[in-house]
């Protein structure tokens, strides 16, 4: 069984409808300042309250492939504006970041909270294909977080075409998850791919799923179509995000998730297996 790292939103409450905002937003190539002040911008026009707010895959600088010029410390500049933003709106604030830790590179997904503290995952399935892998290091372990009584399964783009790594493991009785949470930079050539398999998620795993993607063309002249999504837990869309930079808030209904899970309870004959790596339990 995969070892998972949770962390719990310091108030919690019985379990209720969670509230989440995506930012489908249009990077600015490799310029983390600009991407920080086009973010505030969008964070700053929320009309209603939100919980969570969700941005792209590499959200300050694009998916870049220069981590020795781009890469942060955890004490950096953007992990510290997260840090404000999140207090400042009093919001759960993630996505994904170029970090430096000890002299090895990844692309992490933090979480961070209203009063500081923060989870991260380090992405697990590098893009090979894009020569992801020649220049970050993978992650070994998934994060579940807690937010208003959901349990969140937070993971990074290509993570997505990986159903194992993204497939509940129910203990004592109940679902693992409540939640995925994909963060991407999802190109137009291979579209049809991430709508399919975020639908794909939220069934077989009995769960919603948000998929955020970014949008515009990158420094490698790559476009990117935006179609984030919401998909309850029937596979039904509850939002889709389209080709321009815009900020979505949907309310997740626990009752939705409650009702489905009772009436068709499909994940209580799902086959049990263990996450294994190089012979060992991870």
């Amino acid at each position: 069984m995969c070892e998972i790292h949770g962390l719990n939103e310091p108030d919690l409450s019985s379990p209720s409808d969670l509230t989440i905002s995506l930012v489908q937003a249009d990077l600015r190539w490799e310029d983390p300042a600009a991407n920080r002040r086009l973010i505030e911008d969008h964070i700053g026009g929320l009309a209603t309250a939100t919980q969570v707010v969700v941005l792209p895959e590499m959200f300050s600088t694009g998916f870049s492939m220069n981590p020795e010029r781009l890469a942060e410390t955890m004490d950096g500049e953007t992990v510290g504006w997260m840090r404000r933003m999140a207090r400042e709106h009093r919001l759960i604030l993630t996505g994904s970041v170029i970090i430096r830790d000890q002299d090895r590179y990844f692309n992490r997904l933090v979480w961070m909270l209203p009063n500081g503290q923060y989870g991260f995952y380090d992405k697990r399935h590098l893009f090979a294909y894009g020569q992801e892998d020649q220049h970050y290091t993978p992650g070994h372990r998934r994060l579940v977080a807690s937010v208003n009584g959901w349990r969140v399964l937070l993971l990074v783009c290509y993570d997505l075409r990986f159903p194992v790594w993204s497939r509940q493991q129910p203990r004592n009785g109940t679902p693992e998850f409540d939640l995925i949470i994909y963060v991407a930079n999802w190109p137009d050539r291979r579209i049809e791919a991430w709508k399919t398999l975020l639908q794909a998620r939220a069934i077989e795993n009995q769960c919603y799923v948000a998929g955020v993607n970014r949008v515009g063309r990158d420094g490698n002249g790559l476009y990117y179509p935006g179609e984030s999504r919401v998909i309850d837990p029937l596979g039904e869309i509850a939002y889709q995000g389209g080709a321009s930079e815009e900020l979505a808030t949907r309310v997740l209904e626990r009752s939705r998730l409650e009702a489905v899970r009772h009436q068709f309870p499909f994940w209580k004959d799902a086959d049990p297996f263990r996450l294994v790596e190089g012979g060992e339990e991870s």
